[in-house]
């Protein structure tokens, strides 16, 4: 009965952090389903394409290092709110503005929103999941995907239409800043000086996200200009590599708690590395558009969990100490996280960027770098095995 009213109190805040989960996903898909739009729009080769991502990531990385050192003065739920309103203008300006240059800038801007708004989101993730006392963090990248996928249908629906009116999609990120996030009381400073964190496991455990995140964004960031330049894909479908991979992550996300229970994180992650090599695979040898799709479907379904288990196993480790009260626990997570987000950032220039540097002349090419690097999940899986700690 305590545990239900407890659950309920923090029910505002939980859809707070998916709201802000959604709108994450819903604008960066809402631009990369774009790409092939934007680099016709700005006249530039696919080089000069990943420069401008390698920016925008770089940025993104400053945004997330700068939130880990607001953390120790301030809350996420002051950060996630800077952060968004960094989005909605990076985004607003990058469409809004013609002169290229000023525009590319624009997408900067919203790298920097980005990686505030990644990392204050996941401290908000962490912090309710040790609240709940039970996995919850797949449930909020289910948000994400489901932003993602919304964006990929929204870009179908409105392809014939001109670029700005992805401005709509900035609807949702202004309503998330007004919602309630979880709150943290006391010194946060006073809370952080507590953190004596085990790096060398959560480090391990940053590297399989690392290859999580190379995978991640080259499926939804390359996969439309994969469809559109290797094969002779009509234009208004170039978006579904990113719809169905995204569609993907949502069902596995959903059964990602009841098969960790059943099976454990090790098993599942090594499972998912398998079927997610074989879906790569697939989509560099695909003879026809048709079987790509169904090589990006496949590769959701193989990796869809291994963010959420990533930060919760990372969480799990920082915060894993009967000593601290929920407050603490929370200062010494948020410490960890926002560091910890770092190695999406990696993962991010290994997908993004390389796998375009790489592809430059052949996408095919550019696919073989997570074909390969999706291996490294095997032996990396053995440190995820951990069992969620009750705290509520």
């Amino acid at each position: 009965m305590e545990k239900d009213a407890t659950n309920r109190t923090l029910t505002p805040a939980r859809l707070a952090t998916s709201a802000a989960f959604f709108s994450q996903g819903l604008v960066l898909i809402s631009l990369t389903t774009r790409l092939p739009e934007i680099q016709d729009r700005w006249q530039i080769s696919e080089t000069t394409l990943s420069l401008v991502l390698l920016a925008m990531i770089l940025m993104a990385g400053v945004g997330s290092v700068l939130t880990e050192a607001l953390a120790r003065r301030t809350e996420s739920a002051v950060t996630i709110r800077i952060g968004l309103l960094f989005v909605i203008l990076g985004v607003a300006g990058a469409n809004l503005i013609t002169t290229p240059a000023l525009s590319m800038s624009a997408m900067v801007v919203y790298g920097f929103g980005l990686g505030i708004v990644d990392a204050a989101g996941n401290m908000q993730a962490v912090a309710l999941e040790h609240r709940y006392g039970r996995a919850i963090l797949p449930s909020f990248y289910s948000a994400w995907s489901l932003g993602g996928l919304s964006a990929a249908i929204f870009t179908l629906v409105t392809a014939e239409l001109a670029i700005q009116i992805i401005l709509v999609v900035l609807l949702i990120p202004l309503i998330t800043m007004m919602l309630p996030f979880l709150r943290r009381v006391g010194d946060p400073l006073e809370q952080s000086r507590k953190v004596d964190i085990p790096w060398r496991p959560i480090v391990m455990v940053g590297i399989a996200m690392v290859v999580f995140y190379a995978i991640d964004t080259a499926a939804f960031t390359w996969g439309p200009l994969y469809l559109e330049h290797v094969f002779d894909t009509p234009d208004r479908l170039v978006a579904l590599a990113a719809l169905v991979y995204l569609a993907a992550c949502i069902a596995s996300r959903a059964a990602g708690d009841r098969l960790v229970d059943r099976f454990g994180p090790v098993v599942v992650i090594q499972a998912g590395a398998l079927i997610g090599c074989l879906a790569l695979v697939i989509i560099v040898v695909a003879p026809s558009w048709v079987i790509a799709v169904v090589g990006f479907t496949l590769l959701g379904l193989g990796v869809a969990f291994i963010a959420p288990l990533s930060f919760s196993a990372a969480a799990k480790i920082a915060g894993n100490s009967a000593d601290l009260s929920p407050d603490e626990r929370m200062a010494r997570v948020d410490a960890v996280i926002g560091r910890f987000n770092q190695f999406n950032y990696v993962g991010a220039l290994i997908g993004s960027v390389m796998t375009g540097l790489v592809g430059a002349g052949n996408l095919r090419i550019g696919f073989v770098v997570p074909t390969v690097a999706i291996l490294a999940l095997l032996p990396l899986a053995r440190f995820f095995a951990w069992k969620p700690t009750n705290t509520a």
